[in-house]
Order: C-alpha cells, then structure tokens, then sequence
C-alpha cells in the first residue's frame, strides 16, 4: 500500500487573517484540503474565495465560540448550545455539560445546508475543538456518524488515535474509540487511517524549529493508508497570545522547503481526501 496524507489548513472564515492565509496556501498547493467554520461572520467571504479556487472545503461542524473574537450564533438558533444571549460559548466544556443531542443535530444540519445552499456541497465533516468526540463531557459521536451516514459523509475519526493523543489511550477512552470506529465502519461512514496535528503551547515548543522537527517526526511514522495532518496556519496578529506566534510557524512550516523535500524522501503522496 501507498502512504498518504491529506494536508488541511483548519478554520476558514475564523477571521480575516485566517482566511487571508489559508486561500494563498489553497492558491499555491501547500495544503490539499480545508475546513470552513459556516457561523462565523466572515464565511460568506470565504466560501466566494474558496469557490474561485474550485475548492471545496469540509464542513467544519461549529459548536463552540473562539476565544478573543466576537461571539458567533448557531445557525439554528438551538436553545441547548447557546449562551443566553443567543451566541456560542467559547468553552467546550460548558457546552459539554449542557448540548442536547438533537441540538446539536440541527445545527449539524443548518450549517451542511447552508454550505450546500452556496454550491460547496461538502463530501467530508469534522469537529471544531473536538466538540463532537465526548473530550468535554457529553459525547455526541455516535449521533454525529449516523447523521454523517444519512448525508454520505465522511468523517475525521482516526483509526488508529495514538499519533493524536502522543501514545496509548486511557483504557475507557480506548474502549470507546474503539467502539466509535467499529459504529463508523458498520455504517459505511469513511475515516481516515491516523490524524496529527500540533497540540503543544508556545513554551512547550520554545521555538520554530522545534515545531517543525515535530512535524518531520510525524510525517515519517505515517502509517501505509491515508491520515490526515491538519494545522491552523495564521497570521501572527490575527490570533491572540501566544497562539498567534504557533500559527505563524505553522504557515512558515507549509512553505518551508525542508518540509516540502521530506514529503519527497519519505515518498509520502498528497491527496485530497481520505475516502
């Protein structure tokens, strides 16, 4: 078997300068795919830029705000996921303790149409901030593969999750990935072979190289099938903290041509998609 990856810039329409980077990565081949947050005021703008392109992002399923922007408000308007002014909370584990299912359903389905409604009919879809997977309380992934079933899509839910978590799981978080991954099979739903992506803060890393070191380290130990490396490439000053500076790196690490000659060594192929 060929080793793949798909390479995905994550968070379109977050922002101007998350959007501004991200189509010029899609307009000059670094990255092969990307994600697109449909409540954020700036997707309408994003999703013109990336259509010109012929790109067709996934649906990045938004459940929760981002910290240092304006509030985003669900498309459906669903009582259990919203704050009670109406908008998102920007803490996972809030939304957690209090989404209902079926909510989150509907706000599933509101943004797919919404995508759809603006001739970018999505073939794939995923969690922003992990919401979907039960990491901040409440797990919605079984109802999220059946509702990605119902819409033929596919879905990032590692097979094998420990290049993600960086080692062996807890045993009931293993048991219940292992669960998750057996429900997906059984109703067709695609998923790709492993995920990876930078989960460490601005002092962990202590500098560029660090980053990208850890990046060749994960490019090497892909598996033969097709993963998913996904980043968050930014300016530095569109994101607040020190956040901004790590999503600096990561654009500087996609244009990086010690990145681009290790995808040839490691005679690793670049692919779209995952099914």
């Amino acid at each position: 078997m060929t080793r793949r990856v798909v390479i995905t810039a994550d968070d379109l329409g977050r922002e101007a300068g998350t959007t501004e980077v991200i189509i010029a990565l899609l307009a000059e081949g670094q990255v092969s795919a990307t994600t697109l947050i449909p409540v954020s005021p700036l997707a309408d703008q994003a999703a013109a830029q990336v259509r010109d392109l012929g790109v067709v992002p996934r649906l990045h399923v938004t459940l929760t705000s981002e910290h240092g922007l304006p509030r985003w408000r669900p498309l459906n308007g669903a009582a259990t996921l919203a704050d009670p002014g109406g908008t998102l909370t920007d803490d996972p584990f809030a939304l957690g303790a209090r989404g209902e299912a079926e909510d989150v359903i509907r706000e599933a389905d509101a943004q797919l149409r919404w995508m759809r409604d603006r001739d970018l009919p999505p073939v794939a879809a995923d969690s922003h901030s992990g919401t979907l997977y039960g990491l901040h309380g409440r797990s919605w992934l079984a109802a999220a593969l059946e509702w990605c079933a119902r819409h033929s899509l596919a879905f990032r839910l590692p097979r094998d999750a420990e290049p993600y978590f960086g080692g062996p799981l807890p045993p009931e978080l293993a048991a219940a990935h292992e669960s998750a991954v057996a429900f997906a099979d059984t109703l067709g739903v695609a998923i790709p072979q492993t995920i990876a992506t930078n989960r460490r803060t601005l002092s962990e890393l202590g500098s560029y190289k660090r980053l990208r070191d850890d990046y060749l380290r994960r490019l090497a130990a892909l598996p033969e099938g097709t993963s998913e490396l996904f980043l968050h490439p930014s300016r530095e000053d569109a994101v607040n903290g020190p956040d901004g500076v790590v999503r600096a790196w990561e654009t500087r690490l996609l244009r990086d041509p010690a990145w681009h000659k290790a995808l040839e060594s490691e005679a690793v192929e670049v692919v779209g998609g995952w099914w």
